[in-house]
């Protein structure tokens, strides 16, 4: 039995959470520890199942929360070398154990498998999880959807997969076109259009849950994510995760 949840999700903070009925790792804290305590209760669960932190890049968003995770909870960090030295002091845990696109790394029989991604930080990375056959995907952040992402998702029961923003939004929206321009490029995020696309061609036959991750405030709505996957809502089960609240959790027996 696998349980799956989105702690948070989006530019104010991410943490996404897999276990068992006795550990579980949580890719990225970008959240205060407090925050991770409250949300984790409402969720229904229990911190102290928690062995490991993976970190994905060095953004705030991702690694706000990781030192005091850390330090509360005597867990060790996973990073790229290349992404630790790049994280800023104050979120940087004294030690780490390192990352590596090359080989798998066990935690506590969860087989961690990392691999690059396209996003604005110096060593992003995504992770596919496998747990007794299992395959859960953490796949946000990113620009585009190359052929290594694409081969990965293929493998997934179950992808925390972003569905960032809307193209009308975006472009009539708020931001400065610099800011238009990155989020949209080859090193920003996943548009809703792109995830579509990632799930239409690239779905293992026994994908079964999405859960649409780092929906950005201002130029995206669930809504709007929902009813571009309307055609799959029959097919898999479709979860939104919350900016400011933890998602349903999901059990994968």
């Amino acid at each position: 039995m696998l349980e799956i949840c989105s702690i948070a999700s989006g530019s104010n903070g991410n943490c996404y959470y897999i276990g068992n009925e006795t550990d579980a790792i949580v890719i990225d804290c970008g959240i205060f520890y407090t925050s991770l305590l409250t949300r984790a209760e409402k969720a229904g669960i229990d911190v102290k199942k928690i062995r490991a932190v993976l970190v994905s890049h060095e953004h705030s968003d991702h690694v706000r929360g990781v030192k005091t995770i850390a330090n509360k909870l005597n867990l060790p960090i996973y990073f790229t070398p290349k992404t630790y030295a790049k994280t800023y002091k104050k979120h940087k845990p004294e030690y780490f154990k390192a990352l590596s696109t090359q080989e798998p790394v066990e935690i506590f029989g969860f087989m961690v498998y990392t691999f690059p991604k396209y996003h604005d930080a110096v060593d992003a990375v995504s992770f596919r999880i496998e747990y007794q056959g299992v395959n859960i995907g953490v796949m946000t952040d990113i620009g585009v959807a190359d052929v290594t992402l694409c081969k990965e998702f293929s493998k997934c029961q179950a992808v925390f997969l972003e569905s960032n923003y809307d193209e009308e939004m975006l472009q009539n929206g708020p931001y400065p076109k610099i800011l238009k321009d990155r989020v949209a490029s080859n090193v920003g995020h996943l548009s809703n259009s792109q995830a579509f696309a990632l799930v239409r061609d690239f779905a293992a036959e026994d994908l079964r849950y999405i859960i649409f991750s780092h929906i950005s405030q201002e130029n995206n709505t669930s809504e709007k994510v929902l009813e571009k996957f309307s055609v799959f809502k029959d097919k898999y089960s479709l979860v939104i995760a919350p900016r400011f609240d933890p998602s349903e959790k999901l059990i994968i027996n």
